[in-house]
C-alpha cells in the first residue's frame, strides 16, 4: 500500500477536482502544470539544479502542437508525441551546454537559453506569430477508423483526456524517480563530488534528467496549448520559467505529489485572489513570502508534520515520500 501511495494520492487529485471546481479548464490547467512542476522537480529536487530554461521546453510544446495542428496537420496523438519530443530535444541542446557549469553559472545559463529563445520567438513571426502567438488552434476528438472514441469538446471532456495522461506521466516519473537511475541522481544532487568519484558519468546522469524533464514540460505546454486554443508568446517568457519553478518549490522539492500540491495551490490561490482584487498579484506575492519563510519544505513538508501529530503518524510516517529530505 505504502508503495502505491503517491499514485493513489494522485488519484484521489483527478477525481476530487470535477466535484469541487466549477471550472474544466482550471482543474485542467492544475493538471498541465503539475506535469510541468513534475518535470522541474526531477531537476530540482533529484538533481540538485536549480533551471530557469522550463519555459523554453513549454514554449517548445506549445508551437510544436500549434504548427502540427494548423499549418501542417495531424493526427492530435502525433501532434502530442512531437510536442514531447520537441520539448526533449531541446531540453538536450540547454542541458548540453548547461551542464558544463556549477552553481551560479549553471543558473546563469539556463537564464540566458530562456531569454534567447524568447527573443527568438518574438523575432520569428513567420513561425511563431511573433507578440500575436498562434492562433485558432482546434481540439480535435480522439479517433480511430473514422470513430470518435473520446470527444474534446467541454472543458470537462478535455480535462479527463488530460487527467489520464497526467496519470501515466505520474507513473513513469515515479518508476523512474525509484529505480537505480533515481536513486543515482539522488547521489549526485547529495554530493556530486563523491558521486564521480566511484565512477558515476555526472554529465550524461544530468543530461539524462534534461531530457526527461524537458519531455514531461513539453506535453505539458502542447496540452496547454490545445486547452486554450492558441500558442501566446507568454508561454515562452521568463515568467513561466519562474511560475514553474514556484510551484515546485512551493509543493516541496524531491517529492512528486508535492509538485500536484504546488501547482493546485498556486493557480487555485491566484484564480480565488483574482476575484478580490484587481491587483491581486500583490496579494499572491505576499502568501509566497509566508510560506517561503514558513515552510522551507514545502505543502508536501507540511502534510508531513500535520501527519506526524495524529496518534498513527509516529510509528507510520506519511508514505509517498522519496528523496524529499534534501
Amino acid at each position: 500500500m505504502k508503495k502505491h501511495a503517491p499514485l493513489l494520492l494522485a488519484l484521489a487529485v483527478v477525481l476530487a477536482m470535477p466535484l469541487t471546481l466549477h471550472s474544466g479548464s482550471l482543474a485542467s490547467e492544475v493538471l498541465i502544470f503539475a506535469l510541468a512542476a513534475m518535470g522541474c522537480n526531477l531537476l530540482l529536487g533529484f538533481t540538485g539544479l536549480l533551471s530557469f530554461g522550463q519555459g523554453i521546453f513549454f514554449g517548445l510544446g506549445s508551437y510544436t502542437l500549434a504548427l502540427t495542428l494548423t499549418r501542417w496537420p495531424l493526427p492530435m496523438p502525433l501532434a502530442l508525441v512531437l510536442a514531447t519530443a520537441m520539448g526533449a530535444l531541446g531540453a538536450a541542446v540547454v542541458g548540453w551546454v548547461a551542464i558544463r557549469q556549477r552553481g551560479t553559472y549553471f543558473v546563469m545559463l539556463t537564464l540566458a537559453f530562456a531569454q534567447m529563445f524568447y527573443f527568438i520567438a518574438y523575432t520569428a513571426t513567420g513561425l511563431t506569430g511573433g507578440d500575436n502567438g498562434l492562433l485558432d488552434i482546434p481540439r480535435p476528438s480522439l479517433t480511430a477508423f473514422g470513430q470518435t472514441l473520446w470527444p474534446l469538446v467541454s472543458p470537462w471532456q478535455y480535462y479527463g483526456f488530460v487527467a489520464v495522461l497526467f496519470l501515466a506521466a505520474f507513473w513513469l516519473l515515479l518508476r523512474v524517480s525509484r529505480s537505480i537511475f533515481g536513486r543515482t541522481l539522488l547521489a549526485v544532487r547529495d554530493n556530486e563530488e563523491r558521486a564521480g568519484a566511484i565512477g558515476y558519468d555526472l554529465k550524461l546522469l544530468k543530461l539524462q534528467a534534461f531530457v526527461i524533464s524537458g519531455a514531461v514540460t513539453g506535453l505539458a505546454g502542447g496540452l496547454h496549448a490545445m486547452m486554450t486554443g492558441i500558442a501566446p508568446l507568454s508561454n515562452a517568457e521568463y515568467h513561466t520559467s519562474e511560475m514553474i519553478l514556484v510551484m515546485t518549490v512551493i509543493g516541496g522539492t524531491g517529492n512528486l505529489f508535492a509538485s500536484v500540491l504546488g501547482s493546485a495551490f498556486y493557480l487555485l490561490l491566484a484564480d480565488w485572489l483574482s476575484t478580490l482584487w484587481p491587483r491581486w498579484l500583490l496579494l499572491l506575492g505576499l502568501v509566497l513570502i509566508a510560506v517561503s519563510l514558513g515552510m522551507q519544505r514545502g505543502l508536501w513538508g507540511l502534510c508531513e508534520k500535520l501527519g506526524a501529530l495524529l496518534p498513527r503518524g509516529r510509528s507510520a510516517p506519511v508514505a509517498g515520500s522519496q528523496g524529499e529530505r534534501a
